[in-house]
């Protein structure tokens, strides 16, 4: 996969400033400001660059007050989203980013629903929904 690389300005001209906070500064939107999410069938895209994430038919209701998945549209092994650790703020965590763009989408947790076990906690502004075409 051929990586996007942009400067800071360019990514400022791109992105609002909280989109801009969130996927090139590692930040983290409010908990349920992005609940009116599409409900139909679809594919959620990187904000920043395009590439598709996550599958509407992965996505559940975690009731933290932001989206999550239970695995990345290509799966959990596959190259879309990558992982790193995060030991920012004094935790331990599972930081996920989309591995053409690097921009920060969210974290992983292992406390998610069948079939994976995982729970893809996602900053709504990171994403772009997609609706499948008829």
């Amino acid at each position: 996969m051929e990586k996007v690389v942009k400067s800071d300005a360019e990514w400022r001209a791109e992105l609002d400033d909280l989109e801009f906070k969130v996927l090139r500064k590692h930040g983290t939107e409010r908990a349920f400001t992005h609940d009116n999410f599409p409900k139909a069938p679809g594919m959620f895209n990187c904000k920043g660059c395009g590439l598709p994430l996550f599958a509407q038919s992965d996505k559940f209701d975690s009731g933290t007050g932001w989206p999550s998945f239970t695995q990345p549209a290509d799966g959990v092994e596959g190259e879309s989203v990558g992982e790193q650790d995060d030991r920012s703020f004094f935790m331990r965590r599972t930081e996920v980013h989309c591995n053409r763009c690097d921009g920060h989408l969210g974290h992983v947790f292992p406390d998610g629903p069948a079939p994976t076990g995982l729970r893809y906690c996602i900053n709504g502004v990171a994403l772009d929904f997609q609706p499948d075409e008829d």
